[in-house]
């Protein structure tokens, strides 16, 4: 269906309405035989009529400036782990950083997401007056992606205005995490969640499907964790071999799975914020589109400098297309509409609780 004339949503709105839906009350056991396919024509469509429901058919759009691929941690499944010679590294500056965020906010987008690795040159001031500089330019919602920062520094930039913050857990295992994530403190980025929540942020985690090691046992339970953090963002995409990681011969996940757990976190999570991974399309063309019709509602294009953009190379096939961002952005936007839904520039915040910007 050919529906390039419906309008795209702009309009920036600082309240919202609170989620329509009651969360599905999901067993553990109910959970595991929707993972393994039991039903997944059911499972598909009330994830679909849940998403359409609750965000009236619109899909929102953030831009997403990833600013560094310095990384202090070893993660096992990422390209830019420290240990990795291979990799061109690369720093923004803050005049880059803004002018990619000016790009954003020129093209109408609610929504910036600064994402970097764990890269500790970018001090808890640095990021301060970043975030203050493109609250005074632009009335943008600020997502942060930045990693395991002190909870002072949390505390600076919610100060400073930022609205969101996403931490990935990638599982909630703790002997599968420990094998992925080696130097990594798990309660300890628990407990960052926990504080992200108490000062106010928008709060995201998430997980990797088929992690090597990771059994359906695994991840329904992660799926459960998840739901029990109540949680405003919830991140779930494949696992995607890198070749200079020491998961590289490891399978890759599967997008149908992938899918699986975005429909039941939708089901389990109604209000919250799902977006379709560009790790979907990596491994399969077309699997990101599907996912915005199976509990996916957000879309992140990158607005990263096209000159390192490809350099972010957490898994292989991201940030390869080399397009200016604003013809990027329509592309996106045309697959949004094809699927007979609404591209939305607005700030799209959480449904699950009423939040207030700081500014």
């Amino acid at each position: 269906m050919h529906t390039s004339h419906i309008p795209i949503i702009k309009q920036a709105s600082s309240c919202t309405q609170p989620s329509l839906l009651k969360p599905m009350a999901l067993s553990y056991a109910q959970i595991l035989e929707l993972l393994q396919g039991q039903d997944d024509e059911w499972l598909f469509s009330r994830a679909q009529l849940a998403t359409e429901l609750e965000f009236q058919q619109q899909v929102y759009l953030r831009g997403i400036v990833e600013f560094s691929n310095h990384c202090r941690n070893h993660c096992h499944y990422c390209g830019l782990r420290s240990e990795n010679r291979q990799v061109k590294r690369y720093r923004l500056s803050n005049e880059a950083i803004l002018s990619a965020v000016d790009s954003i906010a020129a093209l109408g987008l609610g929504t910036v997401v600064l994402q970097s690795g764990d890269d500790f040159s970018y001090s808890c001031k640095r990021i301060s007056t970043l975030i203050t500089e493109i609250k005074q330019r632009h009335n943008l919602a600020i997502t942060l992606s930045l990693g395991d920062r002190k909870h002072h520094e949390l505390e600076n930039w919610r100060e400073a205005g930022a609205d969101r913050y996403l931490l990935k857990m990638e599982t909630f295992d703790r002997a599968l995490f420990a094998r992925c994530r080696p130097k990594a403190h798990f309660d300890e980025r628990i407990s960052r969640l926990t504080h992200l929540k108490s000062l106010g942020f928008q709060t995201g985690s998430g997980i990797i499907i088929d992690l090597p090691g990771m059994t359906d046992v695994i991840l329904a339970r992660d799926i459960q964790c998840l739901t029990e953090l109540q949680l405003d963002m919830l991140a779930c995409g494949p696992f995607i071999a890198h070749a200079q990681t020491p998961f590289a011969t490891s399978p890759n996940g599967s997008t149908l799975k992938s899918h699986r757990v975005s429909a039941i976190l939708r089901l389990m999570n109604p209000g919250a914020n799902i977006p379709a991974t560009s790790s979907l399309d990596a491994l399969e063309k077309g699997a990101r589109e599907q996912a915005l019709k199976r509990g996916c509602n957000v879309i992140m294009p990158s607005f990263t400098p096209t000159q390192v953009s490809a350099d972010y190379s957490i898994y292989p096939g991201k940030n390869q297309q080399q397009h200016p961002a604003a013809e990027r952005l329509n592309q996106v936007c045309q697959q949004i509409q094809s699927h007979g839904l609404l591209p939305s520039f607005s700030r799209g915040d959480s449904k699950r609780n009423q939040y207030v910007s700081r500014h």
